[in-house]
């Protein structure tokens, strides 16, 4: 038997868009105002699974090929600080009703299936920072990046040498 995997379901940010907003971050924050994400973990998670066994995890993602939902333009054009989590986030002024449907559709499975999911409602977004300073300038309106979602990916997150790897699993094409 395999041990368990630490897994969550996201959006995967093009390659492009990733450079794109790793530059603008660079050029907006100071180096003391955070951690950095590093480009290719830059994602938005729709549901975290947390550590599940391959059983589990087989069901998951049974369950997340039936879904048929059409795909989706996303817009990443707000970004904020939460104090509390030491976080720095990109996300949606108008989060799409894809995007919101998708991520309620993997959250409620996920319960049922029996990982435990934030009684927070769900809040679209890519985390830019993290061991946020606690007082943090966020940049004024103006910036965006859009692209369409298409699919949606199971990620393991692996932890190695000091640093978090996230593996995409498997894929799902959006209708």
């Amino acid at each position: 038997m395999s041990e368990p995997k630490r897994l969550f379901f996201a959006l995967e940010i093009p390659a492009a868009i990733q450079q794109q907003v790793i530059q603008w971050r660079a050029a907006q924050f100071a180096p003391e105002a955070g951690r950095p994400i590093a480009a290719a973990n830059l994602h938005l998670t729709l549901a975290f699974l947390g550590e599940i066994s391959e059983q589990k995890q087989q069901t998951l993602m049974t369950l997340a090929g039936r879904i048929q939902q059409p795909a989706f333009t996303l817009t990443l054009d707000d970004a904020g600080h939460w104090p509390r989590s030491r976080v720095v986030w990109l996300g949606s002024r108008q989060p799409p009703r894809g995007l919101l449907q998708l991520a309620n559709l993997l959250r409620a499975q996920a319960a049922r299936s029996g990982c435990h999911q934030s009684a927070q409602p769900f809040h679209p977004h890519v985390t830019l920072l993290r061991n946020a300073a606690p007082r943090v300038a966020i940049p004024a309106p103006g910036f965006h990046w859009t692209f369409p979602v298409t699919e949606f990916v199971l990620y393991a997150s692996q932890f190695s040498q000091g640093r978090t790897h996230y593996q995409p699993l498997e894929r799902w094409s959006l209708l």
